[in-house]
């Protein structure tokens, strides 16, 4: 019969062999398993080091590049747009320091920028509700206006109908000035037309954009959708631009560098027929990005086409127009009626 020494024993005797087996374990493991972590944990240390050092290279960089392109806009964009006029319309989420730029570059160009027309969220809502709202004021503002509406299109599509039909043109009148708006430059009917749709909030406006515009740039959102998929907004975006399109002398829509990828706005529209129209520019919260929507505007003025600016990743086909557009004969300019200078000192 085993007694209960034998079983002491008997666990004494195992816990003493695990002892046994984790010192001799360790002090023959010791020098390699060390040795190993060491070397790659330094080698680690090593290439992170160079990637923060090329980092803060590529930052200084981008940085310089910036103050370089901030430099230089004023004498690349003068005269491209003396004689124009150009309307800003923002989406949803539009960053203000690329409105801001925009204004900065079209102002170095000699054009006069009208206003900006600020789109609400509920403009690119399609429920029952906010749709019924929608059609009531195109309705109202179409009939004072004697404007036809397409009864084909979207509620959305026939909104942007009747903004465009009332505040852009292909051409000034021979001897008005582009850059100073003056009486008599809008239509009897653009300001009450945006009054009533601020007053049904679906957008709100700065400065005066009821005044006749040739032009158009449209700001897109900073940030496309994280899973990568298109939404409702983009979607509502295709049949605006192509108004803006359809009735200006040139439009050009602009995104940002991070949320130009997948999803965006610049990559609904770049996949889409209305890429033949419209130029697009995903980099526009960069100075250099600013410069080339002015020349995109510029090279369309010219009878150029429409083209695809910024980086390749978002799927663009070129950095910039290639010939650098030059300036064209046309009326002088002088002050503009919204001027808003960059961070540095334009």
């Amino acid at each position: 019969m085993i007694d209960f020494r034998y079983h002491l024993v008997s666990i004494v005797a195992v816990f003493l062999a695990l002892a046994i087996g984790i010192v001799l374990g360790s002090t023959e493991l010791q020098g390699p398993a060390y040795n190993f972590l060491d070397k790659t944990t330094s080698k680690l240390e090593n290439e992170l080091s160079q990637v923060s050092s090329q980092r803060d290279t590529a930052q200084q960089q981008a940085s310089e590049d910036e103050l370089y392109a901030q430099a230089v806009e004023p004498a690349v964009l003068r005269g491209l747009l003396t004689g124009q006029r150009l309307l800003i319309v923002n989406e949803p989420g539009a960053q203000p320091g690329v409105v801001s730029g925009i204004i900065a570059a079209a102002n170095d160009a000699g054009a006069a920028v009208t206003g900006q027309i600020n789109l609400t969220s509920k403009f690119f809502d399609t429920s029952g509700t906010t749709q019924d709202s929608l059609n009531q004021t195109t309705l109202g503002v179409a009939e004072n206006a004697g404007i036809q509406l397409d009864t084909s299109a979207t509620y959305q599509q026939q909104a942007a109908q009747v903004i465009a039909s009332e505040i852009l043109t292909t051409s000034l009148k021979p001897g008005t000035s582009g850059s100073q708006p003056a009486v008599g430059d809008q239509g009897a009917t653009a300001s009450p037309m945006l009054q009533a749709y601020a007053a049904s909030q679906f957008l709100s406006t700065t400065g005066q954009p009821a005044t006749l515009a040739t032009l158009v740039i449209v700001v897109t959102p900073q940030n496309a959708p994280s899973d990568g998929s298109a939404d409702q907004l983009d979607q509502v975006l295709v049949s605006l631009v192509q108004q803006l399109a359809g009735k200006s002398a040139a439009t050009v829509v602009v995104g940002s560098s991070s949320g130009s990828g997948a999803g965006s706005p610049i990559a609904v529209l770049r996949s889409n027929n209305v890429s033949n129209q419209v130029s697009t520019v995903d980099d526009a919260d960069l100075v250099s990005g600013q410069t080339v929507a002015i020349q995109a505007l510029a090279v369309q003025l010219g009878g150029g086409k429409a083209s695809s600016y910024g980086f390749t990743a978002n799927g663009a086909t070129s950095i910039a127009p290639s010939p650098v557009p030059t300036p064209t004969a046309s009326p002088s300019a002088t002050a503009s009626s919204q001027t808003t200078k960059k961070k540095g000192g334009k």
